[in-house]
């Protein structure tokens, strides 16, 4: 079933969701509030962008162009009347396409910013699928894996442009290697715990195509206090 929520606190924004399906995560918030949208960013790709979360939020943040690319059909759809439903379609188009196949098509060098929040897991011979194709997309490396996600941004991002990621930490050591394997250069990490006194399980990593070595670990976010509440620092990237 379809519903209509606001999107967080922010510029009075609605998404459309569909109750049997993924509802949007803190990885998704945390990503484009990670990103820091610079004078020359003119045109950015969200790869794999649900139901368009992340283009809008960075419709706040900037005029630039933003593209959305989407696999699956229903998904689509939703991202489609969210962008639709805020009036947004002069900024942000949406594509029903794998993007490998979009990649192939178009040509070098033509963004600044590639954002995605791609699927965490590997794929394995023994690997557990949920029954739902929808989830198994979203959550196994089967349409995507690291290794395409890096060829691809090679391609079309600018000299110096950039990609910004959420992920699992656990993968970060692939992460680094991936980029590195296609000339973009890790330039910022940060941490992301559950609580003060947890490890870290997300990620967030910025790569720079053909940048100069040079990293920044930012200072790290703690997501919850220990009565389960969402802190101030998640609270204030949720607008409030």
């Amino acid at each position: 079933m379809k519903v209509i929520h606001d999107l967080l606190e922010y510029n009075n924004l609605k998404i459309v969701q569909d109750t049997q399906m993924f509802n949007f995560s803190l990885d998704s918030v945390l990503l484009p509030n990670f990103v820091d949208i610079r004078k020359n960013t003119k045109k950015i790709l969200d790869i794999g962008c649900g139901n368009a979360v992340i283009p809008l939020i960075l419709s706040t943040k900037c005029d630039s162009e933003i593209i959305g690319i989407e696999i699956q059909k229903d998904v689509y759809n939703l991202a489609v009347e969210s962008v639709k439903m805020n009036k947004l379609e002069n900024q942000i188009k949406i594509i029903n396409e794998d993007i490998n196949d979009y990649a192939k098509k178009q040509e070098s060098d033509i963004f600044d910013l590639i954002t995605c929040n791609p699927p965490f897991f590997k794929v394995f011979p023994n690997s557990n699928y949920n029954e739902l194709e929808y989830k198994t997309i979203a959550r196994h490396e089967i349409k995507l894996n690291l290794d395409d996600l890096f060829k691809i941004s090679r391609k079309l991002l600018k000299n110096n442009g950039r990609i910004v990621i959420v992920h699992r930490t656990e993968r970060l050591i692939d992460i680094i290697e991936k980029m590195r394997e296609n000339n973009i250069e890790p330039k910022k990490i940060q941490f992301v715990y559950p609580h003060v006194n947890s490890e870290s399980n997300i990620v967030l990593v910025e790569g720079s195509k053909n940048g100069k070595p040079g990293i920044i670990i930012m200072k790290p976010i703690y997501a919850h206090n220990f009565d389960g509440s969402y802190t101030d620092e998640i609270r204030k990237i949720f607008g409030k």
